[in-house]
């Protein structure tokens, strides 16, 4: 995830245990054993802070970070995460087989489980929830509102895309059982279920009090009062501007909420977020500033870090020059002293990048060019390049904490000055978060040097690599059919097997070509009260709070 309009692998990530200060029902399931389920407490609220309010309660219609978090408490999909990793792990389906075309998908359904309006969970509602994403009106066809479906599934049953869909059919086999078919293999299929997006939601609240087609369909009865799944929490309000008030639901089929209520409501600041926490108004948030984790630590408060799933980049648009230049890009990158940057604008912890992907995902290589700190060699190519005192735009983002990019601000001034030292003249180009600064970015060519980043939505690579490098954009500037051929190919393989050896190639093709420097992989904080116990980390973000306590 990206922003509030986009955006949440084969390998363990690692760090897990490390981060669970809070330890009491941190290694729980969702389907562990129901009662009590923390330790002695129970009942009570527990309040969080997020950076902004939820956009819809309907997570086919979200993209953004603030949304998920609350769909994640009254939803649920089909598969889910291994506690502490970004990796696929059975949630509503127990199990499932793919067939050897891997154009297929068996899904055995979890027994007793029930949509909050009372109705069943079975095969049929399955199928009705993969047949309403197929068939979306073209009306709502569009990335503000299917942007998951669309970049993923590729197209619709109508509508421009048509052809390119890769779902096909879904199938009742009996009560418990469904199988998808898709057209195409796609070997991320599984890792993709995992996201909100994708949550089973019921179809007969959804035929009561949603219509696809309406003009806004995020702001339809059933996506502002009557969202309706399977989670450990229903909806009890959403006093818009406010607060989202969620309600214990007791015929859960895991562990039932400890906490009877859950409460989100949204500080945009990071240090009135820290405040909040002091003066008992809230019992933890999200993304502490880097500057807030000593001294909220040092007071008595938790403080839990994220495994970083994530990356931080300095982009070279090359439709600018000189950044055209291969030589003069990779003397920028030899400018740069990446500690340095770490060490002044990020979080403890943070490791830097020498790809642009976390080392937890698959295809990550240590085999790739790398460019050493060395501002002499960066003078020397500079000058060979013709480029040596040559103006170049530096374009960054104000108003903003993101969990791959803590302090801008900092993180500019810091390499503003290591290009500075080898003779680069810079123009400072400051723009708000958004809307100015990303479509800026993204939605045009006047930007040159630039620093933004991604935080990966579910375990597979082409959530990095595609969203960076699968095809042309104003944000790159650059044509290589070399790069978009070869991640074509790679997500078209049926399995990670077969998908590995060739991201492996493509992350060296990248680091080769350069068309920007990564620089880190920053640690995500979140500040929890001394009383609150059970929060469970997530590098995607998949915290479900059924098994936080307060108290």
């Amino acid at each position: 995830m990206r922003s509030t309009q986009k955006s949440t692998r084969a390998g363990l990530v690692g760090l897990a245990a490390a981060a669970l200060i809070l330890t009491s029902c941190a290694e729980s399931e969702r389907d562990g054993d129901a009662g009590d389920g923390g330790d002695g407490a129970s009942g009570g609220t527990f309040v969080f802070a997020g950076s902004a309010e939820p956009v819809t309660l309907d997570p086919f219609f979200a993209s953004d970070g603030e949304s998920f978090r609350v769909a994640r408490q009254i939803f649920e999909g089909l598969v889910g995460t291994e506690p502490g990793t970004a990796d696929p792990a059975p949630l509503l389906a127990t199990e499932w087989e793919t067939g050897e075309d891997g154009l297929s998908y068996t899904f055995d359904l979890r027994e007793d489980v029930t949509f909050h309006d009372g109705t069943a969970f079975d095969a049929e509602a399955v199928c009705s929830n993969f047949d309403r994403w197929y068939n979306m009106p073209e009306s709502a066809q569009t990335d503000d509102l299917t942007y998951y479906y669309a970049a993923l599934f590729r197209g619709f049953a109508t509508g421009d895309r048509a052809d390119s869909a890769i779902y096909d059919s879904c199938t009742a086999d009996d009560e418990l059982t469904a199988t998808i078919n898709l057209k195409e293999p796609f070997a991320g299929f599984i890792s993709a279920l995992s996201l909100p997006a994708f949550s089973m939601q019921s179809p007969s609240a959804l035929e009561e009090f949603q219509d696809d087609g309406a003009t806004n369909p995020k702001n339809s009865a059933y996506s502002t009062e009557h969202p309706t799944g399977t989670g450990p929490f229903m909806l009890d309000a959403w006093n818009r501007g406010q607060d989202v008030t969620l309600a214990r639901y007791d015929d859960y089929w895991g562990d039932p909420a400890i906490v009877d209520e859950a409460v989100v409501v949204a500080i945009e600041d990071p240090k009135a977020r820290a405040d909040a926490l002091r003066a008992g108004e809230i019992d933890g948030f999200d993304l502490v500033g880097p500057a807030d984790i000593a001294p909220l630590e040092e007071e008595g408060f938790q403080i839990v870090n994220r495994d970083p799933f994530n990356v931080l980049y300095l982009g070279m648009n090359q439709q600018q020059k000189p950044l055209d230049d291969p030589q003069v890009r990779q003397a920028i990158a030899h400018a740069l002293n990446i500690p340095e940057i770490i060490s002044a604008s990020m979080p403890e912890g943070t490791q830097p990048a020498i790809e642009f992907i976390p080392d937890s995902v698959m295809g990550y290589t240590d085999d790739v060019q790398t460019y050493e700190f060395d501002p002499e060699l960066a003078k020397q190519m500079l000058a060979d390049a013709g480029a040596d005192g040559a103006t170049i735009e530096f374009n960054y983002p104000t108003g903003v904490s993101r969990p791959y990019m803590p302090q801008p601000e900092d993180t500019f001034n810091v390499i503003r000055s290591q290009l500075e030292a080898v003779g680069l003249k810079i123009k400072p180009t400051a723009d708000q978060w958004s809307p100015d600064y990303l479509e800026k970015i993204q939605g045009t060519s006047k930007h040159g040097l630039h620093l933004l980043g991604w935080t990966g939505d579910y375990n597979d690579t082409d959530n990095f690599l595609g969203v960076f490098f699968g095809a042309k954009s104003s944000e790159w500037g650059f044509d290589n059919p070399e790069i978009f051929d070869a991640l074509r190919e790679a997500r078209g393989l049926p399995t990670p097997e077969e998908q590995e050896p060739l991201y492996e190639e493509i992350n060296r093709l990248v680091m080769d070509y350069l068309p920007g420097v990564p620089l880190a992989h920053p640690v995500p904080s979140l500040a929890f009260g001394p009383d609150v116990s059970g929060y469970q980390q997530s590098p995607v973000q998949d915290e479900v709070w059924n098994v936080v306590s307060v108290g």
